[in-house]
């Protein structure tokens, strides 16, 4: 019998949902969630069934990893209205939005900041849908089903993370504060209004400076031997996965932890999502030595940066496995954007520029949540000004190239 919550009435809005609660997503049926997602305007592979049940299955985000599942869904009968990955949390790894000040500040105070709500996906700091839902008044209501969750349980805080405008709009109506962090995107646009006809092409949009630097970055590579490949979806073979874990443990252990991702979910990735996972493998002298795994949308034509790893050292091999190989593949394959990940100023020089993501914040203790709001203007007005900064830095040329 699946674990969960039923039958909790919350009058939430004028349509009286039913909210249950499961403590496995496993429990609920695949099916209809991701219905749901297919509905929204900015899905992603990783808000998939099939990738959170990756998850909890091997381990990764149960509560024994500090990541106790309890997804919040709405009812109208038996039909699923809303639906949301929700996690109790007794830490905050694995999250790429730092609250560390804040826990701090409670443990200062003599006050339990852990356990906390999260709405995300577990170590994948990926912008989209996160309030999976009908309609507009289903998600509004979702919002407040996972207040009174919160409240019902004694929990300090809530946080939904890396959330779509949908979700924004839902979760600041609702009274929760909103953050941002800034991530580098790239896009297939020509600033002369086409898609990129080729990676020349691309690096001739670049100004000078920026476009030199990395052909000498990329005959680096070429010098010393190495030579690129790559296998799609189901043409990754076992042997591939297992070269791909064995460079992505290795970068974990040389900087000192664990890798957060076990071999039995890239496991699972391989048997229920391939056609969402792209590797690029580097060889030296016919010998695989490194690799970039690159997760796909090919519905929407998205990529995205995901794990890269390395079993020898070459100067310069990470900008090569991590952006060139993707971004001239995406070029070659029309896709539309490529998503750097979290963080990486470095990334603007390769021309992924700075995007605003958005998170929500609730915090039931009233002094607290006032000092964090007034923390969060305080921080807004600077990620305002960091965005006008590297707005001065763009490595885009003026006057783009005609092309060829």
């Amino acid at each position: 019998m699946p674990r969960k919550r039923g039958g909790r009435r919350h009058c939430l809005t004028e349509i009286d949902y039913v909210t249950r609660v499961f403590y496995s997503p496993v429990d609920i049926d695949a099916t209809r969630w991701n219905a749901l997602l297919a509905k929204e305007a900015d899905p992603s592979p990783f808000m998939r069934h099939e990738y959170l049940a990756a998850l909890h299955e091997s381990g990764c985000a149960r509560e024994a990893a500090g990541w106790q599942p309890s997804f919040i869904t709405l009812w109208l009968g038996d039909e699923l209205h809303a639906a949301c990955p929700m996690y109790l949390k007794n830490h905050s790894y694995g999250e790429y939005v730092f609250d560390w000040a804040w826990a701090n500040a409670y443990a200062q105070h003599g006050l339990d900041y852990y356990p906390k709500a999260l709405v995300a996906v577990p170590f994948t700091p990926v912008p989209g849908a996160r309030l999976l839902a009908r309609d507009d008044e289903a998600r509004h209501a979702l919002v407040k089903a996972l207040i009174a969750h919160a409240k019902d349980e004694q929990l300090s805080s809530l946080h939904l993370l890396f959330a779509q405008p949908r979700d924004v709009v839902a979760a600041e109506h609702a009274g929760l504060m909103l953050r941002q962090t800034v991530q580098f995107h790239w896009k297939n646009d020509h600033p002369g209004g086409a898609p990129y006809a080729s990676f020349e092409h691309f690096l001739a949009s670049l100004q000078q400076e920026k476009r030199k630097k990395i052909r000498q970055e990329q005959r680096k590579v070429a010098d010393a031997g190495v030579r690129f490949r790559w296998s799609r979806g189901v043409e990754i073979s076992a042997e591939e996965w297992a070269f791909f874990y064995r460079c992505y443990e290795r970068t974990y252990l040389e900087h000192g932890n664990a890798p957060y991702l076990n071999r039995d979910f890239f496991r699972r990735m391989a048997q229920s999502m391939p056609e969402n996972w792209l590797l690029f493998i580097a060889e030296r002298d016919g010998r695989p030595i490194a690799c970039s795994l690159i997760g796909i949308d090919p519905d929407r034509r998205v990529a995205y940066g995901r794990y890269w790893g390395a079993l020898e050292r070459v100067d310069c091999l990470h900008f090569e496995a991590c952006y060139y190989q993707p971004l001239a593949w995406c070029i070659q394959h029309g896709y539309l954007r490529f998503e750097g990940g979290a963080q990486g100023e470095h990334k603007m020089a390769r021309a992924l520029l700075p995007v605003a993501t958005t998170s929500a914040h609730w915090l039931a203790h009233p002094s607290f949540a006032e000092a964090v709001e007034r923390f969060l203007e305080r921080e807004c007005q600077g990620i305002e000004q960091y965005l006008e900064h590297l707005a001065l830095r763009n490595p885009l040329r003026r006057y783009p190239a005609p092309i060829d």
